[in-house]
């Protein structure tokens, strides 16, 4: 009796045992959901693969795999029933991702995502379920973009130097800001500010403050932290450019220009007058077809010269003042911009702002009478505030030969731009200087061929004590 006991124990010990060895569920089918150890990284644009496989290997075609972000129900992709199921995906994803199956058999799921977007950087879960047996794994995705090259611009006198900006778009995620010397010295102390645009990429600003004792080439370097790519630009400062920040100052180092307006080189739907020397468009309610503009008689070739120009209504009206190439496009809508032969600045869109390959906004208000400085020997056109005295904005102009006009733009408005008259009006010194090269006196050349033959020669790029000198962007 004893030894029947002790068998019936034992006979329910083992099922006990086989009990607690059953999977979760009651499936007969045990795995494992395995998914990459390492971050997966995507570049901007392109595609991706999220891949998970089982262990042990087993056929997965007739299981349910689901591809999720942070909730069950926020589905990547889904696939059930052999088939693809859209009904719980995520709206972003709709038409951007496929399931590859050829190893669908041997236990390996991969989804790929197309064009890829910043929003899909983050984490992920892939899920597989057999029957009422079901196991997941976690994945990253690193979203990673490398967006413009800097464009780096000194902006005007600060504390004792220069400030000196850079600025870059497009970049995923939030980049790095790097400035050197010329000597490779990192420079530590500078401002930096971000933002995001609709589509979650970075803008990125930094200043730097740039002292005498700091001048030649200075660097700009963004890099991304993701790639491990940087784009750089650099530019150079000579110990005098201080001193060259002032108004003042470059009035007795450069010849003021008698400026005459071209009518033959005006839009039809400009008005000019006081002896060619004041614009304003007309009252019409035709649409102009674009920007419209005029140019100034003199085509200038070489030297230093400079020409005041009085603006009413500056803040109200879209306009925009400045230089340009003898052979540049302006019929129609047309872009401003120096990679196009336009150097100007503006009111655009209720900003005042250098015209880049975008509009970078200027912190400073509009003047009532702006200056322009052409100086075609060190490759620089500077624009001041002529009642302040201060700068506003400087291009580097990167040809060495060829011809430039003065440029009034009007697209809409009841401003009027009319040329001061700066010939022989006596100027002061009111910035103490540190001896100033006297080399910097150097007349100004004009061509007698007026606009019509006016043409530019893109040629060899500024001498190395340019004082704007952009070299080009590296691929760091």
């Amino acid at each position: 009796m004893e030894d029947c006991r002790r068998g019936s124990l034992l006979s329910r010990l083992t099922s006990l045992l086989l009990f607690f060895q059953l999977p979760v569920g009651g499936s007969a089918e045990e795995f494992v959901v395995i998914g990459p150890s390492d971050p997966i990284v995507a570049v901007l644009g392109g595609n991706v693969t999220l891949p998970c496989h089982v262990s042990p290997a087993m056929d997965v075609e007739n299981m349910e795999l689901r591809w999720f972000r942070s909730k069950f129900s926020e589905a990547v992709f889904i696939y059930e029933n052999q088939q693809e199921q859209k009904e719980e995906q995520l709206a972003q994803y709709t038409g951007r991702t496929s399931l590859v199956k050829d190893f669908l058999s041997q236990g390996e799921a991969t989804v790929r995502i197309h064009k890829v977007q910043a929003s899909d950087n983050g984490l992920y879960t892939c899920f597989f379920r057999k029957g009422s047996f079901y196991e997941e794994a976690s994945l990253e995705l690193k979203v990673a973009g490398v967006g413009s090259v800097p464009q780096v611009h000194i902006t005007g006198p600060e504390e004792d130097g220069v400030r000196v900006v850079c600025t870059a778009s497009g970049w995923f995620p939030k980049p790095q800001i790097q400035w050197r010397a010329a000597n490779g010295e990192k420079f530590l102390t500078f401002s930096e500010t971000h933002a995001q645009d609709t589509e979650g990429l970075f803008s990125v600003e930094s200043a730097l403050v740039v002292r005498d004792s700091s001048s030649g080439n200075m660097t700009c370097s963004v890099l991304n932290p993701v790639l491990d790519q940087k784009k750089a630009m650099a530019i150079f400062i000579p110990g005098w450019r201080k001193a060259q920040l002032y108004a003042d100052w470059r009035k007795e180092k450069f010849q003021a220009l008698s400026v005459t307006l071209d009518p033959a080189s005006a839009h039809p739907h400009l008005a000019v007058s006081g002896g060619q020397t004041s614009v304003t468009l007309e009252d019409t309610t035709e649409d102009p077809g674009g920007p419209c503009s005029i140019l100034g008689q003199e085509a200038i070739t070489s030297g230093r010269c400079y020409w005041e120009v009085e603006i009413r209504n500056g803040n109200r009206s879209d306009w925009g003042l400045g230089v340009c190439r003898g052979d540049v496009e302006r019929k129609g809508w047309y872009r401003e911009g120096p990679e196009l032969g336009f150097w100007v600045l503006g009111w655009y869109r209720d900003k005042f702002c250098a015209l880049l390959s975008e509009c970078q906004e200027i912190r400073h208000k509009v003047p009532h009478r702006m200056g322009v400085f052409l100086d075609l020997k060190e490759g620089d056109v500077s624009f001041y505030n002529m009642t302040e005295g201060s700068h506003l904005f400087s291009f580097p102009v990167t040809f060495s030969t060829g011809t430039l006009f003065p440029y009034f733009m009007i697209r809409s408005g009841d401003v009027s731009l009319t040329i001061c008259s700066v010939v022989g009006v006596p100027t002061e010194t009111s910035v103490p200087l540190n001896n100033p090269p006297s080399s910097l006196e150097e007349p100004v050349s004009l061509s007698g061929d007026g606009f019509s033959s006016g043409s530019a020669v893109d040629g060899a790029l500024p001498g190395a004590d340019s004082p704007l000198l952009p070299y080009g962007p590296e691929a760091m």
